[in-house]
């Protein structure tokens, strides 16, 4: 005989398999982050050990070449760079980008990559970098990416939202 516990389990169980299946599964939300965050290999991300060891090598060209075109965040990454438009194109050519410049690049993918992880979604999450956040004092994501500082608040204001501390 099913206790009246057991069946309220049942419910709870099947009730929680038909909410999962209305979501995006992790997995093909981050195969279309990988699409649309360019070229960068995926173990760069998943291990801080190759993060550092590529950043200190320096990332090529080609890689921001690819994030820019995908992204469409070229206002952003010229300002991650720190260089005008007229010079974006001799970063596409570099073979290795500096070290310091390697890591902002990287960190910013990085960034980027969490808020689609967060969002379950890259549109919300780009449509999230475009607008004012109240938590980032009505500041846009996008504007405060190009610094060490900005994208730490972003990673923290991400990972409040992620764990319901913003509504």
């Amino acid at each position: 005989m099913i206790s009246q516990a057991e069946k309220e389990e049942s419910r709870v169980s099947v009730a929680g398999r038909k909410a999962r299946a209305y979501r995006p599964s992790v997995d093909a939300t981050r195969d279309v982050v990988r699409k649309k965050l360019g070229d960068i290999p995926e173990e760069v991300f998943s291990s801080r050990k190759m993060f550092i060891d590529v950043s200190r090598k320096g990332i090529p060209g080609d890689w921001v070449k690819s994030v820019v075109e995908a992204t469409g965040l070229r206002e952003a990454f010229l300002g991650i760079l720190n260089i005008d438009s007229g010079n974006l194109s001799r970063v596409y050519r570099r073979k290795a980008l500096p070290k310091e410049t390697s890591e902002e690049v990287l960190d910013a993918v990085r960034l980027l990559r969490q808020a689609a992880d967060v969002w379950e979604s890259y549109d919300l999450a780009m449509q999230w970098f475009k607008s004012p956040v109240p938590a980032l004092g009505d500041e846009r994501p996008l504007d405060l990416i190009d610094t060490f500082e900005g994208r730490r608040w972003i990673s923290q204001v991400l990972n409040k939202i992620e764990y319901g501390e913003f509504s």
